[in-house]
């Protein structure tokens, strides 16, 4: 249990610093842009070589795409919510809606690292360096448009103290169901958190990047996908 503990607010972590890294200076719009490409990119490079070949590898197709449609109709129904409410307060939804993604990610990714660590499985410091590529940009980007549409710093650090705990908690959540669970669990979760990024993606994280770095989003988003397909094939 104390190696869930620890992998979890490892893995979690990077939520709450980029948020962090966002209130301790305001970012240009164009290095916001970059950095929620490069996010976006390394995200790509998630699904593509570890969700989705998990998944596959766990219990074959079946469970995998039913947690990719799960995982995508959860987002979209969030995002709906998030996008009435922006429209009856007149505030931008865009903050609101990567940390959606983020905790829709998070949780069933973090209920995987548990459950593999209930296992015996080895925990791969490569995993762990690209979780960190994914997530410090995301969160990076979801406080700073929160903190332009005005929400108080407190409340910002508030938020994302509270996605990173509940992902956190997941790991170990993941750890203690691990006797009770099976591989088609464990690719279900992987799909899940696979439809959930790939709806957040399209939707919000890469229209976000492309308005604010224009031409220089696509080379971010590559770079980024490079960094870490490389940390996952490594």
């Amino acid at each position: 249990m104390g190696d869930a503990i620890l992998w979890g607010a490892v893995a979690a972590a990077p939520l709450f610093v980029g948020a962090l890294l966002a209130l301790v200076r305001k970012w240009p719009p164009k290095w916001l842009g970059i950095v929620l490409g490069f996010g976006a990119g390394a995200l790509m490079a998630s699904i593509a070589f570890e969700l989705w070949e998990e998944g596959l590898d766990l219990a074959g197709p079946i469970p995998l795409v039913a947690g990719v449609a799960a995982g995508a109709i959860s987002y979209y129904i969030a995002d709906r919510i998030l996008d009435a409410r922006a429209a009856r307060t007149k505030q931008r939804a865009g903050g609101g809606q990567l940390a959606v993604g983020a905790l829709l990610d998070g949780i069933p990714e973090q209920l995987v690292l548990g459950i593999g660590l209930a296992s015996g499985e080895p925990v791969s410091i490569a995993l762990v360096v690209a979780i960190l590529v994914s997530n410090l940009p995301e969160s990076i980007g979801s406080a700073a448009d929160l903190l332009e549409g005005g929400m108080g710093k407190s409340r910002v650090l508030l938020l994302w103290a509270g996605v990173a705990v509940v992902c956190a908690a997941a790991t170990v959540g993941g750890f203690a169901l691990a006797s009770v669970t099976g591989d088609d669990f464990r690719s279900a979760a992987s799909g899940f958190a696979a439809g959930a990024l790939l709806v957040m993606l399209v939707d919000s994280m890469v229209p976000e990047a492309q308005s604010k770095a224009k031409e220089s989003t696509g080379l971010a988003t590559v770079l980024g996908f490079a960094l870490a397909a490389g940390l996952a094939l490594a």
